[in-house]
């Protein structure tokens, strides 16, 4: 009988102290299920930052691009502004000269002769 008695005490200490282990091991567990959470959340963090700073980047570059490409056009207008003035202000003093000319030549027609007309038109036309 003692000794069944003390098997059972062996049994029971035994089983205490898997007991014990097993609350120790869940402690050990817990312990590092919040480290885990900790570093899994420690880098979500630092994957969202770093996605943050690629789209901001990829922001201002589609900003200056657009701002590039904006002055690009606009540069482009007025040079074609400017080239569609020169045809036109070319345009005019052909016209005005031809009017000019042949006011000029109604007007002088019958009081200049051949040389003298050659004359009068090489000077107006070096004066426009």
């Amino acid at each position: 009988m003692l000794q069944m008695m003390e098997t059972r005490r062996n049994k029971i200490a035994d089983g205490l102290a898997a007991a014990e282990r097993g609350k120790s091991d869940l402690t050990l567990a817990q312990h590092r299920s919040v480290e885990s959470m900790r570093e899994a959340k420690r880098q979500a963090s630092d994957i969202i930052a770093g996605a943050n700073k690629r789209a901001t980047a990829i922001i201002e570059e589609a900003k200056r691009s657009g701002e590039d490409e904006g002055h690009r056009k606009v540069e482009a207008a007025k040079a074609e502004i400017e080239q569609e003035i020169n045809r036109a202000k070319n345009h005019l003093k052909s016209q005005f000269v031809n009017l000019v000319m042949s006011t000029a030549e109604k007007v002088l027609e019958r009081e200049l002769n051949a040389k003298t007309h050659g004359e009068f038109i090489e000077k107006l036309a070096e004066k426009l």
